[in-house]
């Protein structure tokens, strides 16, 4: 297949956010009197938006809708004022934005954070390569693994779904690639593990994000 277009994931894929995402999670816990979680936990917290994130990091009895309603907005609160303290590009990741360039090939994003956390990030920390879309969490648009966002963005480029490599860290990810008829491709430097992604649909999975031009 002659592939057209790479469709990013955000989180755990083109930047590493766990430890800000870890940090501010944890202060809204220990705010309201909850046991904070080790970074590391937030691996299997993140990846299916805000609410999700909330809800597994409460406590169990603490469950309830305006509970979580409640904790969701101190999340955005504190995350807005300290998403950028360790956030980065991961490794090499420069370097495959600037090669996909000089090959003319578009490049987007799809991720279940917010919309304007999404944005406002790759504005900041992207912002020297141009990307024809860039789409986060929206009432607007059904969350992943739903394939609305990735099937809007494969128009809105004018490239079909199959040529599109969606690379992505999380069986969200591979689910969504398999279900806009996408090439689902695992970055194993993110969120979750070879066996997670290959048993999400995953049809190659790379150790680096260098390794995604031999698919080229």
């Amino acid at each position: 297949m002659n592939f057209k277009a790479v469709l990013f994931d955000l989180d755990g894929t083109l930047l590493d956010t766990l430890e800000d995402i870890a940090l501010a999670m944890n202060a809204v816990l220990i705010n309201a009197g909850f046991p904070a979680h080790p970074v590391k936990a937030y691996r299997g917290f993140v990846g299916e938006g805000i609410v999700n994130l909330v809800q597994r990091a409460l406590p169990e009895r603490c469950g309830d809708e305006r509970t979580v309603q409640q904790h969701v907005s101190a999340m955005i609160d504190e995350y807005g004022r300290h998403w950028a303290d360790h956030t980065r590009p991961y490794p090499e990741i420069p370097e495959l934005l600037s090669a996909l360039t000089a090959r003319e090939i578009k490049m987007a994003v799809l991720s279940n954070k917010m919309h304007d956390f999404t944005q406002e990030m790759v504005q900041s920390l992207l912002g020297a390569w141009q990307f024809e879309e860039v789409l986060g969490a929206q009432p607007s648009i059904p969350r992943k693994p739903e394939p609305a966002g990735a099937l809007l963005i494969s128009r809105q480029c004018g490239v079909l779904p199959e040529e599109f490599l969606y690379v992505g860290d999380s069986n969200t990810d591979m689910q969504t690639a398999v279900n806009a008829g996408m090439y689902p491709v695992g970055a194993l430097w993110g969120f979750q593990s070879a066996d997670q992604l290959l048993a999400a649909g995953a049809q190659k999975l790379i150790a680096k994000p260098l390794e995604l031009l031999t698919l080229l």
